[in-house]
């Protein structure tokens, strides 16, 4: 068996890396809604309304190529030097990059070169946080024990809706306490320069944890002459990165759909007020906050596959009642659409990182979680926004979108089931390759 941080640390990573996945998806998820309320008339004002919004969206999804890239970098050098310094490097980079859109000129002040430095701080952005997902689930799986890992590792992905509540709580704070010249004129910039201050927080937490043990034994015995973390990912565990990307496409495309698009839909299409369409969210990111480790622990009992595919098959259902909730034009069934698709998108998320973990050897756990999670980033919750607008721009009607939403439920059903079942994996366990032709890496040891 893999030797577990000891009963004392544990809690401390955990507190550890959920503060610092926060403060990481707040800048993240701050720019999404700032995308979908202000950015449209502030970088791109010489557009209509919805066009302004898809122009502003495509600097939001630009953001997603960048993960990539990071998730390779970050990979490689995770797997090489530690799961820690790599997510305090992180943390720096997101912090910076969302301090300085605060203190961006808009386009009335130097024209066309305020949206082009608004998308090179949005790559910073995205290349940070394609490093920082992997290394945070990683440090809490790899210091955890095989028969809690799905509880203790979902801890981490609560830091998504947390990080999604502060960014809405504190632009509601300042739309509803602004009148809309005030905020549009500077009260937007508030909430980015918040980061500054948070990240200091977040440094000062995450530099008092104490690297992975699996991964310090994995260096103890590295080989001298050891190919790089990609290589190996792509010769031993190509399928399970498969798996990992056809696992993302629901979770991600429904939860930017209903999180992100939902703002612009609820505002321009159904005519909510934008502190309207903030609360909701805002109360459906506090629910699936409680819910994600609650799901994450109901995988340790009846497995990662089944929770998974209780998600997709209830996202990609939702969708379609989720559009004609909104369109009541009634908070309370825009809070509740919401809502529940996030319960759904909870049931995914919360055993994904558990999950991703089990599936790959420790020395290329890094490189092999954030490929799988970061690509597949790429092409789903990177375009759903624009692809969402695009549709209701023109269609002029919801349905395409829960179609587009469906479909990707359909693409993660069917690669959860290709995948093997991981619950109770010792991590020490999973080879970096098949010992038979043909034979599934690793063995899952179900206690």
């Amino acid at each position: 068996m893999g030797a577990p941080g000891t009963r004392g640390s544990l809690p401390r990573v955990v507190a550890a890396s959920l503060i610092g996945t926060t403060i990481e998806w707040y800048d993240y998820f701050l720019y999404g809604t700032a995308a979908a309320l202000v950015f449209g008339k502030l970088f791109f004002p010489n557009t209509d309304p919805l066009t302004g919004t898809l122009l502003s969206f495509l600097t939001y999804a630009i953001g997603f190529a960048a993960r990539p890239v990071g998730a390779l970098v970050f990979g490689h050098f995770g797997d090489r030097i530690g799961r820690k310094r790599l997510l305090v490097v992180s943390l720096l980079l997101m912090g910076g990059s969302t301090t300085a859109i605060g203190l961006l000129p808009t386009y009335s002040s130097i024209g066309a070169a305020a949206p082009v430095l608004l998308t090179a701080l949005r790559l910073v952005q995205g290349f940070a946080l394609g490093g920082e997902w992997g290394g945070a689930v990683l440090l809490v799986s790899e210091h955890g024990d095989r028969r809690r890992r799905g509880f203790w590792a979902s801890w981490p992905q609560g830091g998504a809706p947390a990080g999604n509540l502060l960014a809405a709580g504190v632009l509601s704070l300042m739309t509803s306490s602004l009148s809309d010249e005030a905020f549009l004129s500077w009260g937007w910039r508030v909430p980015f320069l918040l980061s500054a201050v948070l990240v200091a927080v977040g440094l000062w937490i995450r530099l008092a944890v104490e690297e992975s043990p699996l991964f310090q034994q994995a260096v103890a015995n590295r080989p001298t002459h050891e190919q790089p973390p990609l290589v190996g990912v792509l010769k031993y565990h190509w399928r399970e990165v498969l798996v990992a990307m056809g696992a993302r496409m629901a979770e991600n495309i429904s939860y930017y759909v209903m999180t992100t698009f939902v703002l612009t839909y609820a505002v321009s299409h159904a005519h909510f007020g934008k502190q309207s369409a903030l609360n909701a969210v805002l109360i459906g990111s506090a629910i699936q906050f409680t819910l994600i480790p609650l799901f994450g622990a109901l995988s340790d009992r009846v497995g990662r596959k089944p929770v998974y595919l209780t998600g997709a098959v209830g996202v990609g259902v939702w969708a379609f009642v989720f559009f004609g909730l909104v369109d009541t034009h009634s908070f309370t069934q825009l809070a509740l659409a919401v809502t529940v698709g996030l319960v759904f998108h909870s049931a995914m998320y919360a055993p994904q990182a558990a999950f991703f973990s089990e599936l790959f050897a420790t020395r290329l756990r890094y490189s092999g979680a954030s490929i799988g999670a970061q690509f597949a980033s790429v092409a789903a919750g990177a375009p759903a926004p624009l692809i969402a607008t695009a549709l209701l721009k023109d269609y002029g009607s919801s349905t395409p979108i829960a179609v587009y939403v469906a479909i990707a439920a359909a693409i993660t059903v069917l690669a959860v089931l290709c995948g093997r079942e991981t619950r109770g994996q010792d991590l020490a366990e999973v080879e970096e390759q098949p010992q038979a032709e043909g034979a599934v890496v690793g063995k899952p040891a179900v206690a």
